[in-house]
């Protein structure tokens, strides 16, 4: 009987293991031999992991050898602000150089890659299109593509891979928080993204110079031909499909420090372009939202100042608004848009709902940079239905389907 009962026990084992979902970077036996006897630089962060390890770690002491780290925004250690200005540095366990890739320096020079053999990507994303990661990671690939080096990209489960959903980015409103005509949600992983970026021509070539300009024309000619020449390695995820709920082991970034807050980004993250707190300086940012204008009757909340959120906005005030950290069945096939309606309802100044930029054009709101378009503005402000909003997304959200269907490593949620 004991004999029956460990062969069940083993085979049950076996059965979860084999349906446990594992990124990329746990599958060495096919990236390893890749970085054998070569000079790596990686692109990674603190979500870079091999179970609990550090890739690098586990990099450095299987003797590959590492020559320099890039990291984006947040940092290396993914404990910087949002948008704070980080510094190139030495990381304290390997002794390896950290270059900063966020700021006014987003993409790898050619004097940075001139020790380099092979570029390795391994960052965990969220799959929201103003979360920042797909730009650099936009970046990382134009600079493997210019300097001729060869590139791997460790794939991870997209949290929010099993929708698709939000308005498709206008190119009038191009800046790092969107860079391609995406929706909001676009249900891809990083490796996923990556074969897009290449396959439909997105990417830009590095030379700024007008296109009459001889050599700027036949500069460009090279990178395209390069484009075509280029052999993308993507190490994909093991037991992921885009039904898959993943669970991330670690926070991607400071202020998503929970599934629920990863689930409502997409939605909440639209008040970052507004007067409305988005719950930065609490320990539910992206969950807890509000303003200290409305009604006492709310939940009450005050941000303070915390890792990742220096200053956040209302700093030591009392909010009033909105906590939706147990509502996870509400966000997990759209967009949701009601909270925003109805915040500018209730804002009394709504000339001022929307963080107004210096030179007042649509172009300049971050709103607008967020949601892509100056038309979700304008259908808040004229009191659009949501059902009317949502209709005018769908033949951009069709057309962009149809294009994402193209390069899907993994079963799709349809």
């Amino acid at each position: 009987m004991k004999y029956l009962f460990l062969i069940l026990f083993l085979s049950v084992k076996l059965l979860v293991n084999a349906q446990v979902i594992q990124p990329g970077a746990c599958q060495t036996q096919q990236y390893f031999n890749l970085l054998s006897n070569k000079r790596i630089a990686v692109f990674a962060n603190h979500t870079s992991t091999i179970n609990t390890t550090h890739l690098i770690d586990t990099l450095v002491k299987s003797n590959i050898n590492v020559v320099k780290i890039f990291a984006p925004e947040h940092g290396f250690r993914g404990n910087a602000d949002a948008g704070e200005k980080l510094i190139n540095s030495i990381d304290s366990l390997t002794k390896i150089p950290i270059i900063s890739l966020y700021g006014k320096h987003l993409k790898p020079s050619s004097s940075e890659l001139l020790d380099v053999d092979v570029l390795l990507f391994d960052i965990q994303d969220v799959g929201v299109r103003f979360y920042t990661y797909i730009s650099s990671l936009q970046y990382f690939i134009e600079a493997a593509i210019e300097n001729d080096k060869q590139l791997i990209i460790l794939d991870r489960p997209n949290p929010n891979g099993f929708y698709i959903d939000g308005p498709v980015l206008d190119s009038n409103y191009k800046s790092f928080v969107g860079m391609q005509a995406v929706p909001i949600v676009y249900g891809m992983t990083i490796g996923e993204y990556a074969q897009m970026l290449i396959g439909e021509r997105w990417l830009d070539w590095k030379y700024t110079r007008k296109i009459d300009d001889k050599t700027s024309l036949a500069e460009m000619l090279g990178f395209e031909e390069k484009r075509k020449n280029f052999k993308l390695v993507v190490i994909p995820c093991k037991n992921y499909n885009h039904k898959s709920k993943y669970v991330l082991p670690i926070k991607p970034s400071p202020n998503l420090p929970t599934m629920q807050s990863i689930y409502w980004y997409p939605s909440i993250a639209l008040f970052e372009g507004t007067q409305i707190s988005e719950g930065r300086g609490t320990d539910n940012p992206f969950c807890i939202f509000g303003h200290p204008s409305f009604t006492d009757t709310l939940f009450s909340f005050t941000p303070v100042s915390k890792i990742g959120a220096k200053d956040p906005k209302y700093k030591n005030q009392k909010c009033f608004g909105w906590n939706v950290c147990h509502y996870l069945a509400q966000v997990n096939d759209k967009l949701q848009l009601s909270y925003l309606m109805n915040a500018y309802k209730m804002f009394v100044n709504k000339e001022d709902f929307f963080t107004k930029p210096k030179t007042d054009l649509p172009t300049d709101y971050f709103f607008n940079k967020l949601a892509g378009n100056n038309t979700l503005m304008q259908q808040i402000k004229n009191n659009l239905s949501e059902i009317e909003i949502r209709k005018s997304w769908q033949a951009k959200l069709n057309a962009f389907k149809k294009i994402r269907k193209k390069y899907l490593l993994y079963k799709d949620f349809y």
